[in-house]
């Protein structure tokens, strides 16, 4: 199996009024293809600045992040936003979106945009219709953004990281701003797409949502404090009840 991601004593300090603080320390992990792997940890833990450091959106202070093959550390700030959007989608809890544009031409725009780019922009316009209808949303192409509901948003924002074929999608909390109607939909939608294919790192502090990754990485302090298998066990209430366990376990 190709590894995607891989990291390797990962370190990320910040100083604040002089005085440093250690978000990341020595954090080594990797991420197969087609795996889709969860980051939980305490508030704080620095969940969310591992995801940031590793996709290349923040500078890491030490350490190597490859990704498929490549060493981020040595790539310059226009290569990594090169990176960033050809090779990974991010899909975040705040549904970014530019308000001048309509919900279609938010998603479409990195491919617009990509130096890849083969397709006319009627092209590009079609697999972006056919991506909205796949998620449910093809009726709100044209609304403006304030005219829909978070958790149509929120399957926009699936569509725009979709737009460009990924290797990987990075999720900051997808679902956190989200009801339990509209999470479980969107957790629906990154099922699917992970079982056809599409690897996704997806830092969570529901346990419900990271029931359905593959593999669960618990973060403490700056620190991967370990490391859980769910398994292939089909019934979800299972994976939830034997996540929640080990979670307790590390102290969750």
């Amino acid at each position: 199996m190709n590894t995607v991601l891989e990291v390797k004593d990962l370190c990320k300090t910040y100083i604040v009024n002089k005085r440093q603080n250690n978000v990341l320390r020595n954090v080594s992990f990797s991420v197969n293809e087609g795996e889709m792997v969860g980051v939980m940890g305490p508030s704080g833990s620095g969940k969310s600045t591992l995801l940031y450091t590793v996709s290349g959106m923040d500078k890491m202070t030490a350490g190597e992040v490859f990704f498929s093959g490549n060493n981020m550390s040595n790539l310059h700030q226009n290569e990594l936003a090169r990176m960033r959007l050809e090779d990974m989608g991010f899909i975040f809890q705040q549904m970014y979106m530019m308000k001048n544009l309509s919900v279609l031409d938010n998603i479409i725009l990195p491919a617009v945009k990509s130096s890849k780019k083969k397709e006319s922009n009627r092209e590009i316009e079609q697999r972006g219709r056919e991506l909205m209808k796949r998620l449910g949303i093809a009726e709100i192409a044209n609304n403006d953004i304030n005219e829909v509901s978070g958790g149509q948003l929120q399957r926009a924002c699936i569509c725009r990281s979709m737009i460009n074929d990924p290797k990987i999608i990075f999720a900051d909390e997808p679902t956190g701003s989200l009801n339990r109607t509209s999470s479980e939909e969107v957790m629906e939608e990154l099922e699917k797409l992970n079982a056809n294919g599409t690897t996704m790192m997806i830092v969570t502090h529901d346990v419900k949502v990271a029931a359905k990754c593959t593999r669960v990485l618990f973060i403490v302090d700056g620190n991967i404090k370990g490391e859980y298998n769910i398994g292939s066990e089909k019934n979800m209430r299972d994976r939830e009840r034997s996540l929640n366990n080990w979670l307790m376990e590390m102290g969750w």
